[in-house]
């Protein structure tokens, strides 16, 4: 059985702000090695469910912050951005049994998490797709879909959860961290990782073919963005039409498509 993890850090126990985040800041340090903490424990799990292949794609920021020295032996990584459309789960494909999301984090627009965004904090204001608000989850979801591969298991903030559930129960949830304005709740990180790695092994022993995300017929993205600048520029991408002085609407019946206007623009 071969599982591809995708791993950020805005979904990771107790980060809480942008300094935690960023590679440059005094704060990342501790925030970093619980990102690897929590990952590592989510391939250890999925070993111990049977897994003899794990490809784990470093999906936050730089695409630099985990140290494959860290990790068992059959443990694959992808580091930084090659620019291909799949972005966060890159280089997976049919041969895969699922897709692990681990720190993953709510959508842009949301009051989930005080880091909430969807692909840009800066670039992006909210991502509509038939007009439902989207995640990183949910595209990346759908993209794995495409390629009839399940995501299996997500951790994160409450506020995704609720997203995971709504878009397929089957799909296992572990919650570490609940946002409030500009702050967070968070579980005991020890507690993060066994609830993390009962939750991997839990999901991969189920159906998975319970797992997939529906894909609609045709697709409508709508993305908003935070200047007009950057709207009426991405209007020009094939196919895009540029609604407003901030928005710009995307058609498509090939969910790949979405995924390569998104990357673009």
């Amino acid at each position: 059985m071969k599982i591809y993890i995708s791993a950020d850090i805005e979904g990771i126990t107790g980060v809480t702000s942008w300094d935690e985040a960023k590679s440059s800041h005094p704060d990342y340090g501790p925030y970093r090695t619980q990102m690897t903490r929590e990952v590592r424990a989510a391939a250890e799990a999925a070993l111990r469910a049977g897994a003899k292949e794990i490809l784990l794609k470093d999906a936050h920021a730089t695409g630099r912050n985990l140290n494959p020295a860290d990790f068992p032996t059959a443990v694959k990584f992808v580091k930084g951005w090659s620019g291909h459309p799949l972005c966060m789960v890159q280089e997976l494909d049919r041969t895969f049994a699922a897709v692990l999301m681990i720190g993953y984090h709510s959508r842009a627009g949301s009051n989930g998490n005080p880091l909430a965004h969807t692909m840009s904090s800066s670039r992006f204001a909210e991502i509509r797709i038939n007009d439902q608000p989207v995640s990183e989850f949910a595209l990346h979801g759908m993209a794995a879909a495409t390629l009839g591969v399940p995501v299996a298991f997500v951790s994160g903030d409450e506020a995704l959860g609720r997203e995971v559930k709504g878009l397929n129960e089957n799909i296992g949830f572990v919650p570490v961290m609940r946002g409030v304005g500009a702050s967070t709740i968070s579980i005991h990180p020890e507690l993060a990782l066994k609830n993390i790695a009962e939750g991997v092994e839990s999901s991969l022993h189920s159906d998975l073919r319970k797992c997939l995300l529906p894909l609609a017929k045709t697709f409508q993205t709508v993305i908003t963005f935070h200047d007009h600048m950057t709207a009426y520029r991405a209007s020009h991408y094939p196919g895009c039409k540029y609604t407003s002085e901030h928005s710009i609407r995307h058609e498509c019946t090939d969910f790949m498509d979405v995924m390569r206007m998104i990357n673009f623009v």
